[in-house]
């Protein structure tokens, strides 16, 4: 079950593919967009919770949580669902890249995800993206934050409203090429690293 929004489907097929030591590297072609809150990102998340939770059981630690932006209700985002799922060991639980593939699931790797003890997929394909989700292992800082972050928007809607602001700012700046990515986290990384620190400090 994926969302639609402002024909992003329909972008330009610009930076399809590029060559990394003469490898065909898939490229990023969604492009950052913003949309008016979507209440399908809920239900699309229901939707594969349970086919996670079902994949993973035995690994979770709890359950299955829907993160960043689309999950919080009345903040426009990027029409891609973020999913947690947290488990005790990350090696143990990447035997799991076999049947999450055999549902849809793809192995999209990060920058990153060896240090931050994660592993990463998407649905329904790397290139164009409805889906993120991030495996994390219990022991690793993040994930604490995400949560924190997420319940903070969605009881703060001043905070809320400001975030939408300014990810638009950053999205007509950035949004034009689906590669600049890194620039459009860049440009909200103070603001989110703030929000996160006052959220985890107030929930101690």
């Amino acid at each position: 079950m994926g969302t639609r929004c402002l024909g992003w489907r329909d972008s330009d097929k610009r930076g399809l593919v590029r060559r990394d030591r003469g490898e065909t590297v898939a490229v990023r072609q969604d492009p950052i967009r913003m949309c008016p809150y979507d209440p399908a990102w809920a239900v699309s998340f229901e939707y594969e919770r349970a086919r996670l939770a079902a994949v993973l059981d035995t690994s979770l630690t709890q359950p299955v949580e829907h993160i960043g932006s689309t999950a919080v209700p009345g903040l426009v985002a990027k029409p891609i669902i973020d999913i947690v799922a947290v488990v005790d060991d990350i090696e143990a639980a990447a035997v799991a890249e076999v049947p999450l593939r055999e549902i849809g699931w793809l192995a999209a790797p990060e920058p990153g995800d060896d240090a931050e003890r994660k592993l990463s997929y998407c649905l329904p394909s790397v290139e164009l993206r409805t889906h993120h989700l991030h495996v994390v292992e219990r022991e690793s800082s993040g994930w604490r934050g995400w949560l924190a972050f997420r319940n903070y928007l969605r009881t703060h809607p001043d905070a809320a409203r400001e975030y939408g602001e300014l990810k638009t700012r950053l999205a007509k700046e950035y949004g034009t090429d689906p590669n600049q990515r890194d620039a459009y986290r860049a440009g909200k990384a103070e603001w989110v690293g703030s929000i996160t620190t006052r959220a985890l400090s107030a929930g101690k």
